[in-house]
């Protein structure tokens, strides 16, 4: 499953998650745990191969 799709998917869970009042059943509780589980392993994958941003140390300027 791509990136993309795990991502409308959890989106769409989370939906109908709000539409029945803050609930989800057996089989959605475990999709959606499935879908986090990939995201989370994705998201492991790009920062373990240096694929994402990691914003530098600011700097501090010597005070007079």
């Amino acid at each position: 499953m791509k990136s993309h799709e795990i991502l409308k998917s959890m989106k769409n869970l989370r939906q109908i998650w709000h539409a029945q009042s803050f609930s989800l059943s057996g089989e959605q509780r475990a999709e959606y745990d499935r879908l986090l589980a990939l995201r989370r392993e994705r998201v492991k994958y790009m920062y373990d191969n240096d694929m994402v941003y990691k914003g530098g140390t600011k700097q501090a300027t010597p005070t007079k």
